[in-house]
């Protein structure tokens, strides 16, 4: 295969509040946490453990508006992207690596009246930057089986 490919999927919960930046021309750009968590059990101990992994999610324009207006810190969302890893400075100087998610895709899974009851606001359920038809539910799809 000749081609390569950079795609994250997660499923996590919001660890802060979606954070704007607005930019000259009107562009936007959000940042915001995402938890993810692996649960095993130790075979020596016979103790569940949790390892949590936090990344750095970032989401653009029309998109970033949707995230923080709808999205409230401990919500649960779909996210799909590409890895992005970027060098900067610190205020010594420095080289510094941050990576990050470029968000090109979101669900949000925390239902209307979960985020209600948890003090947050209503939301849509989802939210694509693709348009996608709705598929025909009449049962006549010319499948044979």
């Amino acid at each position: 295969m000749s081609g390569t490919l950079n795609k994250v999927m997660l499923i996590g919960h919001l660890g802060d509040e979606v954070k704007l930046h607005y930019f000259e021309g009107g562009n936007c750009v959000g940042r915001f946490p995402l938890a993810t968590n692996e649960t095993y059990t130790n075979r020596q101990t016979n103790e569940r453990v949790t390892n949590t992994e936090w990344h750095n999610i970032v989401v653009r324009n029309k998109a970033a508006e949707i995230c923080e207006k709808y999205l409230t810190k401990g919500d649960r969302i779909y996210v799909e992207g590409r890895i992005k890893t970027r060098k900067w400075q610190d205020e010594k100087g420095m080289d510094r690596y941050s990576t990050e998610i470029q968000c090109t895709d979101f669900t949000f899974l925390t239902t209307k009246s979960e985020s209600q009851n948890s003090g947050g606001s209503p939301q849509p359920q989802t939210e694509n930057t693709q348009n996608t038809a709705p598929e025909p539910m009449d049962g006549n799809d010319d499948l044979p089986f």
